[in-house]
């Protein structure tokens, strides 16, 4: 964990307290009482949206040597349980989700080139479940301002634009020969692998079909997320409708991806749920304990999901000495 990391975490986790100590924490604890483990429900309804984000990437690899979809479900949990509690700038779980792929006997190039091409599309798709909360926010009648996420999405785009650019580029063959001819042909076999990821990269954006079927079911795996708050909001006895359920959940992820240098969007996330509650005219105790709940997911999911990034990560250094 680097030290950055770490005060990022600790700024993050005093602003998520310090918001959540101005609400009413008796209020905030009887709605939590009455929610039992309705909330431990609502946080294992996670887990069709990571099968679905499973299948997704799935699509993008060679069929001779697909992983199963719980492989590939299992992968993108334990992606995503890096990524939300460890101070990775949410890189590191990109890594580990190459290895476990590299541990299922899929090549290094098909591996790295579909991790690629389905963080492009991430992006892309993120983008338009964005846009489909703010239209369900506006059809809703709540005010905010477009300039910012207009701003905001511009960016967004020209993110995606740029790093699918670098991807048909060849970027990694450039970098690695440049490296080679700086170090005098010490690193022959980096540059080979490069190329042949680089040639796989641009092989995939060529198949139009499975690009587009992992937009769209990236599409529904941010949509499925929905359900989480839904069944929290149901349970905490604020039920809402699954279009500001959907609201909700695309402009929470928006957030959370804006703030990737801060681990778990620490105080931020708690923010965005106080800030759309009063939105979407849930009362501030309600919005405060839909933040909790959320923050239960990290236990119930992501905590688990560490343990058993350890385990795999055991499992491939026994059997695949050569990736350890």
């Amino acid at each position: 964990m680097n030290r950055a990391g770490i005060l990022l975490a600790l700024g993050g986790l005093a602003g998520a307290l310090l918001l959540l100590a101005q609400q009413d924490l008796g209020e905030v604890r009887a709605l939590l009482a009455t929610a039992g483990l309705g909330l431990v429900l609502a946080a294992l309804a996670h887990v069709p949206a990571m099968a679905l984000n499973g299948h997704a990437w799935a699509i993008l690899l060679p069929r001779a040597r697909r992983p199963s979809l719980a492989a590939m479900t299992a992968n993108v949990w334990i992606r995503e349980s890096v990524n939300g509690l460890l101070p990775v700038a949410r890189v590191g779980g990109e890594i580990a989700s190459y290895r476990l792929l590299r541990g299922e006997g899929v090549g290094v190039a098909p591996a790295a080139a579909s991790l690629m091409v389905d963080m492009a599309i991430s992006i892309l798709s993120q983008l338009g479940f964005a846009l489909l909360g703010l239209a369900l926010l506006a059809w809703a009648g709540a005010g905010f301002g477009w300039g910012g996420i207009a701003l905001g999405m511009l960016g967004g785009v020209a993110l995606a634009g740029g790093f699918i650019l670098a991807q048909r580029a060849d970027i990694l063959s450039r970098l690695a020969r440049g490296l080679n001819a700086i170090a005098a042909g010490r690193f022959t076999g980096l540059a080979a692998h490069s190329a042949r990821i680089d040639r796989m990269t641009r092989r995939i954006w060529r198949l139009r079909g499975a690009i587009l079927g992992c937009f769209l079911w990236q599409f529904l795996g941010w949509v499925a997320g929905a359900l989480e708050i839904w069944l929290a909001l149901y349970f905490l006895g604020h039920p809402v409708g699954l279009a500001e359920a959907v609201a909700i959940e695309a402009m929470i992820q928006a957030l959370s991806s804006a703030a990737f240098l801060v681990p778990g969007a620490l105080g931020l996330q708690e923010a965005g749920f106080l800030g759309l509650g009063l939105l979407l005219g849930l009362p501030a105790e309600v919005a405060a304990a839909l933040a909790i709940a959320r923050r239960l997911r990290d236990l119930v999911i992501f905590l688990p999901g560490l343990l058993a990034w350890v385990w795999a990560e055991r499992r491939i250094a026994r059997v695949s000495p050569g990736l350890g």
